[in-house]
């Protein structure tokens, strides 16, 4: 009757920008004698009373079943709703959706039109390949960091665990260092090419009383701890003579209470801060329910002051023409990814991107948001981060979910709506920028969450219990980490790499997913698959930009395709990865290429034909335009 994904029905596929033609297209029942379809859309927002209903006309279609069309104009940007009702011969009845997009009769949910307003994002970051470092664990050049402040542990061994226990009043400080540095990285950057790195991600860097570093001290410093502005502008410098980019860790949402701005601590002075002093310039930065000493904070923690956004002082701080972005833009950073987007207001994304985007269109603003970005709803509102004034693209949790699922627990099908959603409700633009992440600070590493019991409602006690992998499960869970990363280098949008994951690092939670790397115990075989995994997707163009078509996803099996159409042919790169424990025919679902290359193969394959278990290939051949289906 229709599905939102299949160009007969509704052209062209996904999001549209303003002014965009949208054919939409249903074939009614055959047994409803004189069906009389429309279309019913409306905004997101506003619900059905905003309703615009289209007749929808009919037209033969060849096989002889009914076909009505309609076209749709939108005029505004906005995320919106539909449906279709139909009256006829059996009464009247509504088209919803299902979670694979086709249609159902009088259950279901709606579709989803996302429209923008035209805007652009770095096109030279169309698939390019992240890695993303926690400072203080990656690399320690030896560097002295002068005078260390008093209150810190000190790991005395690289190869030490992190401190992963309460001091004695219950409170987890994250109070360790272990010494990595700018320079360490910078000093790393011939290794990170050797991976095909293209965008460097650092977790926050700006001085800070904690490892994490996301309770800012001073906006306007380098961490001591990891070195000097100068380090800085060196790393960057030097990252872009070998073709990478730094991407910077933007917290500004809350501040450290332990800060210049916010000084509860007294650290920066007796009658200094937003918290010591009435006249503080401060004080207007923070939203107080009785001062000094009770104020709005980060989900209750009295350490992360809430910043109000909606002060102009602040505003002018962080986005003005002095302004924290525009400084260490022009230091060297390519841009920011901003902590926990969704708790900023649109307004002030709206402040920043102007900023960020002030200094080159170029740079690039991405946002920390778990669910899809496209229809999220927080504080009151659908988010507006991608009609074309705010975020050029996201981080991209929802896909590591499914690909994780579906080497675990055998759910494709899930996994192949996952994946069609994103790209059906993203704009192209910031699809091909998309951050697809496997293992971040935030969640559990790649290996142990594919291999080890699953950590859900479990403490950190359990955690440490059940932190350490057997060899049996570090192989397999190597195995399938593999498998993963394949997945996830052959989607449309940009890799993630986290820091170690390809030495084999493993752990749930924080601390136990933000460890030392390995250097001099890696382990060279994954080592060596990430850097021929990193070859191909930066030497094949179709990975890199080619559109996404699905094949087959059961719970055995995931198989697509990516492909650029010419004016002749179209390149074709299929993948197939079997998840199962069994031999198993390769279901192609279409007419394979000619002149098939075999581009890599995992575990074991018998021609193009059968995957062994566990196993995967990635074949590349061309095929005439007219065979290939666009998506």
């Amino acid at each position: 009757m229709y599905n939102s994904r299949q160009s007969f029905y509704k052209t062209p596929f996904g999001a549209v920008p303003v002014g965009e033609r949208v054919i939409f297209r249903v074939k009614p029942p055959q047994e409803i004698a004189d069906p009389r379809p429309v279309l019913e859309i409306f905004p997101i927002d506003a619900g059905e009373e905003a309703v615009v209903r289209v007749e929808m006309r009919g037209q033969a279609v060849p096989g002889g079943t009914a076909c009505y069309t309609c076209t749709y104009i939108p005029q505004e940007a906005g995320v919106f709703h539909y449906r279709f009702r139909i009256q006829g011969s059996l009464g009247e009845f509504l088209l919803l959706r299902q979670p694979d997009s086709s249609a159902g009769v009088n259950q279901g949910g709606y579709w989803q039109l996302t429209v923008y307003k035209p805007f652009t994002v770095p096109a030279e970051l169309e698939g390019a390949i992240f890695y993303q470092i926690f400072p203080d664990r990656f690399y320690n050049s030896g560097t002295p960091k002068g005078e260390l402040p008093s209150g810190r542990i000190y790991h005395q061994s690289w190869d030490e665990e992190p401190v992963d226990r309460p001091d004695a009043q219950g409170k987890f400080l994250c109070n360790d260092y272990f010494g990595g540095d700018l320079e360490g990285i910078r000093q790393k950057l011939p290794y990170l090419a050797g991976l095909g790195v293209e965008v460097i991600y650092l977790n926050p860097i700006f001085e800070a009383h904690s490892n994490h570093r996301y309770n800012t001290a001073d906006y306007r410093r380098i961490d001591p701890l990891l070195g000097t502005e100068e380090d800085f502008r060196a790393l960057c410098a030097d990252a872009k003579k070998l073709g990478m980019k730094v991407v910077l860790d933007g917290v500004f949402n809350h501040t450290g209470s332990d800060s210049v701005y916010f000084n509860r601590e007294k650290r920066y002075g007796e009658h200094s801060g937003a918290c010591n002093d009435p006249d503080s310039p401060y004080r207007d930065w923070y939203s107080w329910i009785h001062w000094p000493d009770s104020y709005e904070s980060w989900w209750g923690f009295v350490t992360l002051p809430n910043v109000n956004e909606g002060c102009e002082a602040y505003q002018e701080f962080i986005c003005g023409e002095d302004g924290v972005l525009r400084k260490w833009m022009e230091a060297g950073a390519s841009g920011f990814r901003l902590d926990v987007a969704d708790e900023l207001p649109d307004f002030f994304l709206e402040k920043i991107r102007t900023a960020v985007k002030s200094a080159g269109e170029d740079k690039f603003l991405l946002g920390e948001v778990w669910e899809d970005a496209s229809n999220k709803f927080s504080y009151g509102g659908h988010r507006k981060y991608f009609m074309g004034r705010e975020l050029d693209s996201v981080m991209n949790y929802p896909w590591r979910t499914a690909i994780l699922r579906f080497l675990r627990l055998g759910e494709g099908q899930e996994l192949q709506n996952a994946i069609m959603d994103i790209l059906e409700n993203y704009p192209r633009q910031v699809l091909g920028v998309l951050m697809n992440c496997l293992s971040t600070h935030d969640v559990p590493r790649c290996i142990t969450a594919l291999t080890a019991p699953d950590m859900a409602g479990k403490n950190r006690d359990w955690q440490r219990d059940h932190n350490t992998l057997t060899a049996d499960q570090y192989y397999f869970g190597r195995h399938m980490a593999k498998l993963a990363a394949l997945i996830q280098y052959t989607l449309p949008g940009c890799p993630s790499l986290y820091y170690g994951d390809e030495a084999g690092l493993v752990g749930y939670a924080d601390p136990f997913n933000r460890g030392t790397y390995p250097w001099g115990h890696e382990d060279e075989d994954l080592l060596d698959f990430y850097r021929k995994l990193g070859s191909l997707h930066k030497e094949e163009p179709v990975i890199r930009r080619g559109w996404f078509t699905p094949l087959c996803f059961n719970d055995s099996f995931c198989v697509y395709q990516r492909y650029l159409t010419g004016k002749k042919e179209s390149e074709v790169v299929l993948i197939a990865v079997n998840r199962s424990s069994d031999y198993q025919e390769i279901p192609w679902g279409r007419p394979l290429p000619a002149d098939v290359q075999e581009l890599m193969v995992i575990g074991g394959a018998e021609g193009i034909h059968g995957l062994h278990p566990r196993s995967a290939i990635v074949i590349k051949g061309k095929d005439p335009a007219e065979i290939v289906g666009r998506l």
